[in-house]
C-alpha cells in the first residue's frame, strides 16, 4: 500500500488477492481498492453484532512521533491531551485547522516514552503527515509515515477475544479498552490494540505487510469469524453513532458542533493550533447540532438529503443514513438547525416527506 496514493491508481492493500479470492466486491475508496462486500453485507453486519467479523483497514495510515519533545509536540499539535498519557494507552483526538474546523479524527497511541503512533484516516494521511510536521518543527521531535510499511486487519464482535485468544499468548483479558501492546498472534509480530469502530469489543492488529496474509488466513479459517466489507463497517458504525471523515466531520465542522467538544481540551498547558477559535466556540451555542433519526417508512434517508419541518421548511441536513439491520429500521445522522423544534420533521427523499423521530445517539449499546 501507499501513503500518498494517486487518485486516479487505487493502491492494492496487502490483502488484495485474499479478497479476489473470496468473491468480494472492491470498488475504489479513499484511493485503495477495499472490499466492499463478500456475501452480503446484512449477514456481515449480523456476524459482527453476534459472533466476530474480521476487516481489512489496510487503508488507515500510521504516522509516529519520536523524541524527547515528542509529547509536547502532539499537544501543541492535536486538540487533545497525550503528553501525560501512559505508555500501551490510546486516546481519541482531533487534529483541527486554526479556525477550529477538523482536518481529521485520530487514535494516538503511545507505544513508549519518547513514540506515539498517529493513525489517520485514509483520504487524509498526506494532511495529517504534513500538518504534524509542520507543527513540531520547533518541538525535539520527527515525523516519521510508516503507512507503508503496515498492515492493519480488525477483528470485531463479542466472540473477538475468545477467537484471537486461541492465536496468542498476549493477555488480552488485561487489555483494556483503548489501549496497545506488543506480542505474537498467530505465529507473527503484531501491536494488538483494543478500540474499534462497530460499537462492539474488538481488536486491531497493526502487523508488517508481509505478515498479512498468513495471519488472516489463521483467523479467516475460524467457522465463528466472517470476512466483512466497508458496507457493514459504515452500518455497524451508524448504528453506534460513530462520526465518519467526510460526513459528519469536515473542515466546516467544529468538534463542539459535532456532539465532540469533550476532545478538546481547553485547559492543558500551553498554546495549541485552533485554540483561540475553539474557545471563541465553546462560549457560543453552536448553530447546528448533530442528532439521530430513526425513520417511520422503509425508505433511507440518505447524505445530503434535506430534514424538512412539517411546514416543509428546510433545517437541517442529513450526513449519513441506511437501513439498519439491528433495529430493522432505516436511521440517520444529521446536523440540525439549532431552535428548531424535534416534532414533527421529515427527510425530504427525492421530492417525499418522509417522517422520522429525533432519537439520542447511539442507536446501537451493546449489553
Amino acid at each position: 500500500m501507499s501513503a500518498d496514493p494517486n487518485p486516479n491508481t487505487p493502491v492494492k492493500t496487502p490483502l488484495h488477492d485474499v479478497h479476489l479470492d473470496l468473491g468480494a466486491n472492491l470498488v475504489d475508496f479513499a484511493g485503495h481498492l477495499m472490499p466492499l462486500r463478500y456475501a452480503g453485507e446484512t449477514a456481515e453486519h449480523q456476524a459482527v453484532r453476534t459472533g466476530a467479523g474480521l476487516f481489512d483497514l489496510s487503508h488507515m495510515g500510521e504516522i509516529f512521533l519520536s523524541g524527547p519533545d515528542a509529547g509536547a509536540a502532539l499537544d501543541h499539535a492535536v486538540v487533545g491531551k497525550l503528553a501525560s498519557m501512559a505508555v500501551g494507552k490510546a486516546r481519541y483526538t482531533m487534529l483541527c485547522a486554526p479556525d477550529g474546523g477538523v482536518l481529521d479524527d485520530l487514535i494516538v497511541y503511545r507505544l513508549g516514552d519518547e513514540t506515539w503512533m498517529v493513525v489517520a484516516n485514509a483520504a487524509n494521511v498526506a494532511v495529517v503527515r504534513d500538518a504534524l510536521t509542520e507543527r513540531v518543527a520547533r518541538f525535539d521531535a520527527a515525523v516519521e509515515d510508516r503507512s507503508a510499511s503496515y498492515a492493519l486487519i480488525a477483528l470485531q464482535g463479542p466472540r473477538s477475544q475468545k477467537i484471537l485468544g486461541a492465536f496468542t499468548d498476549a493477555p488480552l483479558a488485561d487489555l483494556r479498552y483503548y489501549a496497545i501492546l506488543a506480542g505474537r498472534v498467530a505465529g507473527v509480530d503484531a501491536l494488538v490494540a483494543r478500540t474499534g469502530y462497530t460499537g462492539e469489543d474488538g481488536f486491531e492488529l497493526f502487523v508488517d505487510v508481509a505478515d498479512a496474509v498468513p495471519l488472516w488466513k489463521a483467523l479467516e479459517r475460524v467457522d465463528d469469524v466472517v470476512p466483512a466489507g466497508l458496507s457493514a463497517r459504515d452500518t455497524l458504525r451508524l448504528e453506534a453513532g460513530m462520526p465518519l471523515y467526510g460526513n459528519e466531520l469536515t473542515p466546516d465542522v467544529t468538534p463542539f458542533e459535532a456532539g465532540l467538544g469533550r476532545v478538546v481540551k481547553l485547559d492543558k498547558p500551553g498554546d495549541f493550533v485552533g485554540k483561540s477559535a475553539l474557545e471563541a466556540v465553546a462560549q457560543t451555542p453552536p448553530g447546528r447540532r448533530l442528532v439521530g433519526l430513526v425513520a417511520h417508512g422503509r425508505r433511507a434517508p440518505r447524505k445530503g438529503y434535506q430534514v424538512v419541518t412539517s411546514g416543509g421548511t428546510p433545517c437541517g441536513v442529513v450526513t449519513s443514513g441506511a437501513p439498519s439491520p439491528t433495529l430493522g429500521r432505516p436511521i440517520a445522522m444529521a446536523y440540525l438547525d439549532s431552535g428548531v423544534e424535534e416534532t414533527g420533521l421529515a427527510v425530504d427523499v427525492r421530492g417525499r416527506p418522509e417522517p422520522v423521530d429525533v432519537v439520542a445517539l447511539p442507536f446501537y449499546k451493546r449489553s
